[in-house]
């Protein structure tokens, strides 16, 4: 009696002493392979700041194919990792779209959910050896006070097969849902400027990106700051076409110099206008050459065309009758970038609309530099020296593949390291430059793209609206040029923040199908019969060992 009654309170002081820890003390072990269950620092930071309620609508809900049920599954978890980091602030509500009393309600509140900025899904599947539709939407709301943004959860590079494109949407969530978040927070924006001086696109050209970048920073354009680029913590230059002055670019050697973080979008030749029978493309020299150059890098003064992977457009390819017989044909000077360097900015992105791309070369005597690949063609590619012919009929010719034989070519890289002055050397002690000029600098980032029509979106004059940035009217669907930006904006000024998020990585463990169809009764007996069979044997056992025990 003495031994239970002792026995008994060492239980009940071990379960107090465990609670006591468990309150003063709080952590949590993911045992995944894959930490699926694991979310970033920056993330837990960005929760645990919170000082205001923040509400999710979850509308993946109800009755879903098996893909999309692991997506729900993969936000569900996410989203009660985020209660958890909180402090109580996040609260969550899940609901399906299509359930309602009537026809008439379930269409108001699908287009409330559209006006309110989701995309919705159609979703085939058989049952009862019927085909059936349902539209579903992959994406949640994220609300804070008077303010929402919608989240699309459904994502990925669109080439790659649904399996896959399911896999790169469930290692997104976290991501996606923490943007949304940051942006209803009253974090302190980070200062991007715009170097817009130097090009003749409109404002409603460029509008979207803008307006996307001013959701998350603030944003200055480069007249407003004549002197120099400190302070700002990015710099794009968007689609030059006028030469920069030896004092302009002066300022991007400083700002460099200083640790700046800069995005170039510049073309290699001009393509002013194209007709049927063709104009001639021209080399543009920006004067900016010999500082990439300087940098690691060369932007060539050519036109690289694309076999495998391009983008169409609509051209007179006859008549049918006596009308005009319309059709979207490839247009090869028009790239689609879905080739990709293994880097955070360009995980599973979708594939980017480019228009007259240019090639990039690395280039030696930058030794501390590194250099990374983002945006890459096909291997089949082929490359014209400006001053070329560029006309629409080509578009009408079947191409022959053996003049493609000019392999990969780079779109986009980006530099990191010290960099090194181009004005060294040059800046004499009675300049009066010289008491703030920097030789060598802190350690900087640049990313090139040779393309500068990739941050231009198009333009609904009928609407009079801008249209997305890499919307493509021929196809319909919109590609992944906003995400690489802003990818690579929340790189350039945030290398360890939520950006980091996009590294998780869920491993597809997909089972034999062969395999399934073949031995398909086989498992199933196995696991009917199995488990009953170790519960007999397990019982068995222990009837014996009871047996010789007190037997």
């Amino acid at each position: 009696m003495k031994n239970t009654t002792l026995r008994f309170v060492l239980i009940i002081g071990l379960l107090a002493g465990v609670n006591f820890l468990a309150s003063q003390f709080f952590f949590r072990w993911d045992l995944t392979e894959d930490k699926r269950y694991s979310i970033s620092d920056a993330t837990k930071q960005l929760l645990g700041d919170l000082d205001k309620d923040i509400i999710i609508n979850v509308y993946l809900s109800g009755d879903l194919p098996a893909g999309l049920e692991r997506l729900e599954s993969a936000t569900r978890e996410t989203l009660d990792e985020f209660k958890t980091y909180s402090n109580g602030h996040l609260i969550v509500n899940y609901s399906d779209p299509s359930e309602a009393a009537s026809e008439e309600q379930r269409q108001k509140q699908y287009l409330n959910l559209v006006d309110r900025g989701l995309t919705p899904t159609n979703v085939f599947a058989n049952e009862d050896g019927k085909r059936t539709e349902k539209i579903i939407f992959p994406g949640v709301i994220v609300q804070a006070d008077t303010l929402s943004v919608p989240v699309q959860l459904l994502k990925g590079n669109k080439s790659s097969s649904p399996e896959e494109q399911l896999n790169q949407s469930y290692e997104g969530v976290e991501f996606e849902i923490a943007s949304a978040i940051r942006l209803l927070s009253d974090q302190e924006h980070k200062k991007v400027g715009l170097v817009v001086s130097h090009t003749k696109i409109s404002p409603a050209r460029l509008s979207d990106l803008i307006a996307t970048i001013q959701q998350s920073y603030d944003v200055f354009l480069d007249m407003n700051n004549p002197e120099s680029y400190e302070g700002l913590d990015a710099l794009l230059v968007l689609k030059p076409d006028s030469a920069f002055s030896d004092d302009e670019k002066y300022k991007l050697d400083q700002y460099m110099m200083g640790g700046g973080k800069a995005l170039f979008f510049v073309d290699g030749a001009r393509v002013d206008s194209v007709s049927l029978d063709g104009n001639y493309a021209q080399p543009l020299d920006l004067n900016l050459s010999d500082l990439f150059f300087k940098w690691g890098a060369r932007v060539n003064t050519n036109l690289v065309k694309d076999l495998k992977s391009s983008a169409e457009i609509l051209l007179n390819v006859g008549n049918m009758g006596d009308k005009p017989e319309i059709r979207p044909v490839p247009w090869r000077f028009f790239p689609l970038l879905n080739n990709f360097g293994k880097h955070i900015i360009t995980r599973n992105v979708n594939a980017v609309y480019t228009r007259f791309l240019s090639s990039i070369d690395t280039v030696g005597g930058a030794d501390n530099i590194k250099k990374t690949p983002l945006l890459m063609t096909s291997e089949n590619t082929q490359i014209l020296n400006t001053p070329v012919l560029v006309g629409y009929n080509e578009a009408r010719k079947d191409p022959d593949a053996a003049t493609y034989n000019g392999g990969t070519k780079l779109a986009g890289v980006l530099l990191e390291g010290p960099f090194t002055s181009l004005f060294a050397n040059r800046i004499l002690p009675g300049d009066p430059r010289a008491a703030k000029f920097k030789s060598t600098g802190s350690p900087a980032k640049v990313i090139i793209c040779s393309d500068g029509d990739l941050i231009v979106n198009d333009y609904d004059y009928k609407r009079n609206a801008p249209l997305p940035l890499g919307y493509d009217r021929v196809t319909k669907q919109t590609f992944g040029n906003k995400d690489f930006v802003m990818h690579a904006l929340d790189y350039m000024t945030d290398a360890n923040g939520l950006i980091k998020a996009r590294n998780k990585q869920i491993d597809i463990r997909a089972l034999d199908k062969i395999q399934i169809q073949e031995k398909k009764k086989f498992w199933q007996a196995l696991n009917l019969l199995l488990p009953i069979a170790l519960i007999g044997v397990f019982g068995a056992l222990r009837y014996y060992i009871r047996r010789r025990k007190f037997a």
